[in-house]
């Protein structure tokens, strides 16, 4: 006989024989009538066998326990009406067992895998992956995950995207995330990096006349681990020849359409795009959860003239004063506005100002300090009603946008529809920022990043502070699911934008040399984006981190509590690739 997946009967299939096999998932005895949960991959159902109808298979069933391998076979029966189980798709039917196979018994659980909660650290579960996998929630979890992959690779297919590999044993160029080093026993004292990203390699290959590329690509960064970290991540990586960024805007959303539509959420397109600066004075974040309905107001303004020493200081050193009102926040306690004011502290605010609105009239936290002209401008400003609360902050634009972006979330988190899905586009990034541990520009998104075409000459003027990159981030509910950009195409940018970051032509040549040597060629204007597929999976199921959403993940530690790794090798293995280690303890 032939093997039937538990989860393609049903009514129909009462009478029939079938050969079923999978893990015992529950197990009872009612008084000589034993039942067994089949379990695999498809569903579960009902075995059933009766002592005085066949006393073998009822003592064969009677001896199984939890995850035991089995193999059953039984004749398909309807359920009485009172017994059918409306939650499992096979609940209208029973198998009565005529034959049992016992092909594996399973040692007893660390903890139960048949529950929604796990009553277990994340520790153990990490530890005993392959029974934790078993679990109703990842199984679901990763085949969706199956799903959208397929979905990704089927829609950017229809669109002419060709998927094509890129090596994963590749040159160290050090920029941002530490990489993964691999050393070469060919080549000893050389070593192979794990690529951060396919950027250089998919750039060569529209180069190369591949005008529309795809990959679902693996990626490694060494890096401190988050919830939504990974030291080996997966990306739906795409790049696209002779593309400007709204075109390549609308293919992202229609593509994010499909994935949504796979989980069963209707999303709206177009997604609303902010410039970085805009974001920055309306959430203090360039990662905006824009389900938060609160907003940075900008109040320098109002206190032009003010009286009030603070705010006059603030501003005569070109500082802002900047705040976000929460309705009907007035009720909130002494202690409550303490540990606003705490929050807004520990991120570089040296105070907090209130405001409440009362029925006639605003309240400030100090009195006989502003003029009832300012206190009436900002009512009007914040649009205050009976109950609001208004907090300020008054210091320089860095200090104010972070903490108050801070407080923005923080206030926000009572708005916030768990339910709903809201993406924005952000653009025009700055292309540099200064480092001052190393006393250097640095790339805001990566040095192959072009900058907007009204920005060049500030390339030659040195400031180089104030050039925006074509650079673009896809945020969905306050979270980076994908970045991108407009790739540099000429040579002779490229060459001075790594000039700005300190590189001179030897090490140009050393790092990039074959990347500066194929732009001379006829490289054509192109641009991509990466999308984060563990983030946007993780966030479709509910997901608190990615582990969830990943079949054998690392700790935040990054480390595999599976296998061991990382671990420690034979010396003769170090010895092979001429490696010493150095003990450092």
């Amino acid at each position: 006989m032939k093997r039937i997946w538990i989860g393609t009967l049903g009514r129909d299939n009462a009478g029939e024989k079938v050969l079923l096999a999978g893990w015992v998932a529950g197990w009872r005895d009612h008084g000589g009538v034993c039942f067994v949960d089949l379990r695999d991959q498809t569903g579960l159902v009902q075995l059933v066998a009766s002592e005085d109808k066949n006393r073998s298979a009822y003592l064969k069933l009677h001896q199984l326990r939890q995850e035991w391998v089995i193999k059953v076979v039984g004749i398909v029966n309807l359920r009485p009406h009172e017994t059918v189980n409306y939650k499992i798709s096979t609940g209208e039917i029973e198998v009565v067992v005529e034959e049992v196979e016992i092909l594996n018994k399973a040692a007893p659980l660390p903890f139960s895998i048949h529950d929604d909660k796990v009553n277990a650290s994340e520790e153990t579960r990490l530890q005993f992956r392959f029974l934790d996998l078993r679990r109703k929630l990842l199984q679901d979890n990763l085949r969706l995950r199956h799903e959208i992959v397929l979905a990704v690779r089927n829609f950017l297919s229809s669109r002419g995207f060709v998927e094509i590999e890129t090596p994963i044993l590749t040159l160290s160029t050090p920029e941002g995330a530490r990489d993964y080093l691999v050393p070469s026993r060919v080549n000893r004292g050389k070593f192979y990096a794990l690529p951060q990203s396919p950027q250089l390699f998919k750039q060569l290959l529209v180069i190369s006349g591949f005008e529309t590329y795809f990959q679902i690509a693996r990626c490694f960064r060494d890096e401190d681990l988050r919830a939504d970290r990974q030291p080996e991540f997966t990306q739906i990586d795409i790049e696209k020849a002779f593309v400007q960024e709204d075109e390549l805007f609308s293919l992202v959303e229609d593509l994010m359409k499909e994935i949504f539509t796979l989980a069963g959420i209707k999303i709206e397109v177009p997604f609303p795009q902010l410039s970085w600066e805009e974001s920055m004075d309306r959430y203090g974040t360039d990662a905006p959860d824009l389900r938060n309905p609160l907003e940075i107001i900008d109040a320098s303004d109002l206190f032009s003239n003010t009286d009030f020493a603070v705010f006059k200081r603030v501003l005569d050193h070109k500082g802002v004063i900047k705040g976000i009102k929460v309705p009907q926040g007035a009720s909130y306690s002494r202690s409550e506005i303490k540990k606003i004011e705490d929050l807004a502290k520990a991120h570089g605010a040296k105070g907090l100002l209130w405001f409440k609105k009362g029925s006639d009239k605003i309240i400030p936290q100090i009195k006989k300090v502003f003029t009832d002209k300012e206190l009436r401008l900002l009512v009007e400003r914040f649009s205050m009603r009976e109950g609001d609360i208004l907090f300020l902050i008054a210091d320089n634009l860095p200090i104010v946008r972070e903490a108050l972006g801070k407080l923005r979330t923080v206030l926000g988190e009572n708005f916030v529809d768990e339910n709903s899905y809201k993406f924005v586009w952000i653009t025009k990034f700055p292309l540099f920022e200064w480092d001052d541990g190393s006393k250097r520009w640095v790339s805001v998104n990566h040095p192959f990043t072009a900058p907007l075409e009204e920005d060049f000459p500030l390339l030659t003027s040195g400031s180089y502070s104030d050039i925006r990159a074509q650079a673009y981030d896809l945020i969905l509910n306050g979270i980076e699911i994908g970045g991108g950009s407009i790739r540099v195409h000429d040579s002779s940018l490229q060459r001075q934008i790594f000039r700005v970051l300190g590189l001179d032509e030897e090490e140009q040549e050393k790092r990039f040399g074959f990347l500066l040597k194929a732009l001379e060629y006829g490289a054509p204007p192109h641009g991509g984006i990466a999308l984060g597929l563990d983030r946007i999976v993780s966030i479709l199921v509910g997901a608190s981190s990615i582990r969830d959403v990943i079949a054998f993940p690392k700790t935040t530690s990054a480390s595999c509590l599976l296998t061991g790794a990382p671990s420690t090798v034979r010396s003769e293995q170090l010895e092979e690739l001429g490696i010493k280690i150095i003990d450092q303890s």
